[in-house]
């Protein structure tokens, strides 16, 4: 279903919900408790309702997040009891009737194979029960059935069979939210990876190399830029949180650029400039050391003389802003378009898009990297991070919400 579809199914169920809901209301006048008519009412009952049902549903169809919406949705509806399924059996019964569960568990076989909807009457030897029709509307994702909604109800009604059918559809437009943040965790949590494989071999070589050098002629050199190795491989490959602090994101700058120091020697000048107050902000994990370790590559290539490399990170009110830059070759603005598109590069751009589709995905387009470059004019790469974003938080992970 495309976003469209998606957008268009939620902007006209409330209004077919309100239509349905008021129907039933309008039999039995109440209280509008100052809301205005009873079609304005309606609506931001109906709309109320539907907000508290969506949250548990964008995390997919489990028996929690069944328990926690099933209420909302008979609410929704208005009927006497409703439950949810999966594709194996009834998660949850809400509402009057239990004692139909496994009568309807039996029933839903026929709608979960074919993907249409059924309504057929309930047998009760009980005079009292107030169920004697269910309407069963299945709950499908791009085209693939993931479970059913039932509606129980006194009597049969056309209104109730289109009713839970629009408001199934609503179900299953959450439900493919919920696949689509599943699919955006995986595709981050894959890029990070990507990422850590892109910088790690040439890495790893170069400083372990240069660290050989020193054995031999300095050994405690050798020591401490071993301690630095093995502090920043550990950050690098951490398994907790997929968002860190940019305190440590920056210290773990300061022991790549402490190894490129020893590589390069006198020809890398470093300058950082950082405003305490924005130490705390949270970012996407390895977001800022592949952005250095592209101005020391880029500045360094084709230059026999020094590479000025300057790092900021300022308080710009509801954002940190944090600037690298270097004076080293640059690059044409054209080649830089493409890498940034994932075409890539033979001599560089390390992790550049990587960096730039996470933070997109994140915060949001208005978020992806701003660079300025030219051949022979060095880069500048801007970074906007907003200081509070949901979800965003040091050792957070890439969760749905």
């Amino acid at each position: 279903m495309s976003g469209f579809l998606a957008g268009l199914l939620v902007a006209i169920l409330p209004l077919l919900a309100a239509g349905f809901w008021l129907g039933r209301r309008t039999a039995r006048p109440r209280s509008l408790g100052g809301l205005g008519t009873p079609v304005e009412h309606a609506t931001f009952q109906t709309l109320h309702t539907a907000s508290l049902a969506a949250p548990p549903l964008r995390a997919g169809l489990t028996e929690e997040t069944a328990r926690k919406s099933a209420r909302g949705l008979r609410s929704l509806l208005g009927t006497d009891a409703l439950c949810l399924a999966d594709e194996k059996d009834v998660l949850v019964w809400d509402g009057v009737g239990a004692h139909h569960r496994a009568e309807i568990a039996e029933r839903l076989a026929g709608p979960l194979e074919t993907g249409r909807g059924e309504a057929f009457p309930l047998h009760c030897g009980s005079p009292d029960c107030p169920v004697r029709w269910a309407v069963v509307a299945p709950l499908t994702v791009d085209d693939r059935v993931h479970g059913a909604l039932v509606a129980c109800a006194p009597r049969e009604s056309a209104v109730l069979v289109r009713a839970a059918g629009e408001v199934a559809r609503w179900v299953s437009v959450q439900l493919e939210l919920a696949d689509l943040d599943d699919s955006r965790t995986r595709l981050i949590e894959a890029e990070i990876k990507a990422l850590r494989a892109q910088i790690s071999p040439h890495f790893i070589f170069n400083s372990l190399a240069v660290i050989a050098s020193f054995v031999r002629t300095d050994p405690e050199r050798a020591r401490e830029l071993l301690l630095e190795f093995a502090d920043f491989t550990r950050y690098s490959f951490r398994r907790h949180g997929d968002f860190t602090t940019l305190a440590d994101e920056l210290h773990a700058i300061d022991q790549y650029l402490a190894l490129v120091r020893a590589r390069f020697g006198d020809r890398l000048a470093v300058t950082l400039q950082i405003a305490p107050e924005v130490l705390p902000v949270a970012l996407p994990f390895l977001c800022l050391q592949p952005l250095v370790e592209n101005a020391v590559k880029h500045g360094l290539e084709g230059k026999a003389d020094k590479c000025h490399i300057r790092i900021t990170a300022q308080d710009a009110g509801a954002e940190a802003l944090v600037v690298i830059e270097d004076d080293g070759a640059g690059m044409d603005p054209e080649l830089l378009r493409r890498i940034l598109a994932g075409g890539g590069s033979p001599s560089g751009g390390i992790g550049l898009s990587n960096v730039d589709d996470r933070l997109r995905q994140v915060y949001g387009d208005d978020h992806g990297l701003v660079l300025e470059t030219a051949p022979g004019a060095g880069m500048k790469i801007t970074a906007r991070l907003p200081k509070y974003q949901p979800g965003v938080h040091s050792g957070a992970r890439l969760t749905p919400e």
